[in-house]
């Protein structure tokens, strides 16, 4: 497999958590669970093989995309096709990222997936393809850094008393959300509504996801886990809120999770749900 992440310079870097390349993929599944995380990303398929959303409960198909589609900032968990042999380049927003380049109030694409094409019209297809027929990766990265610059619009970057109420969320335990919240100037309706043009979620939501992708980062690779522990130093008022909050944003609860081995995997936002072996 060839993997490459493009190394960003200003202003790209302050607005976009990562862009990569790979091409060669073979996982050992075919639908894998991605957990909200609060990035909105673009997704480049450049193999022709259409990927497929799926039902939460049936896991039918339920959406299919190809060429270029956005992924919005999601508050509940997704579950994507994973095909053989794939080779797409993605551009993972920074939470606070998306709106300088999408141009529309990032709540608009909360919980959807959508062909790229009903945001940037006819040019993110132009451009698909001419990232498609240049072999040099470097190039591919060059094309796109050069429409991303292009279309970033320095007007529509958040204000730094938002950015700080965000970073806040990030690094503060959710005993603090009221105090974070009660230190914005403006009003908690201004918060919530410069939030959701933004960054697509309410505070609070938000709040919910850093906590939840901060623990799935903690329980990595440990053997021995004291789920009672892990209640109380993440804030959650019992266990059955701990349990309810781990599935409301996995779909497994805290045991099938473990069974399932999903801890000693190397991402922890991705979970294959048909893995063969």
């Amino acid at each position: 497999m060839i993997y490459n992440q493009h190394l960003l310079k200003a202003p790209l870097k302050d607005f976009i958590e990562s862009i990569f390349y790979f091409k060669g993929f073979t996982p050992d599944h075919s639908i894998e669970r991605v957990v909200p995380t609060g990035h909105v990303f673009i997704l480049f398929e450049l193999d022709g093989i259409e990927r497929h959303t799926y039902d939460r409960e049936t896991l039918k198909p339920n959406g299919t995309y190809k060429n270029v589609w956005v992924s919005g900032t999601h508050k509940d968990y997704l579950s994507i096709s994973a095909p053989q042999n794939s080779e797409m380049l993605v551009v993972q927003f920074k939470t606070s990222g998306a709106y300088p380049f999408i141009h529309q109030p990032i709540h608009q694409l909360n919980n959807k997936v959508v062909e790229a094409q009903e945001l940037f019209g006819q040019a993110i297809i132009d451009l698909r393809t001419q990232i498609a027929v240049t072999k040099d990766t470097a190039e591919k990265f060059n094309i796109l850094e050069n429409w991303l610059t292009k279309r970033f619009t320095s007007t529509k970057v958040p204000n730094p008393s938002l950015i700080h109420v965000l970073n806040e969320l990030r690094t503060k335990p959710i005993a603090d959300h009221n105090t974070i919240i009660s230190s914005y100037s403006k009003t908690q309706k201004h918060l919530i509504n410069e939030f959701k043009t933004y960054f697509g979620l309410t505070p609070k939501v938000l709040h919910r996801i850093f906590r939840f992708n901060e623990l799935l980062k903690q329980i990595q690779n440990k053997e021995h886990l004291a789920w009672s522990q892990i209640t109380y130093e993440f804030g959650y008022s019992d266990q059955s809120h701990f349990i309810k909050e781990f599935k409301e944003f996995s779909g497994f609860n805290p045991q099938e999770f473990i069974k399932s081995d999903f801890h000693k995997d190397d991402d922890t936002n991705f979970f294959p749900l048909d893995r063969k072996g």
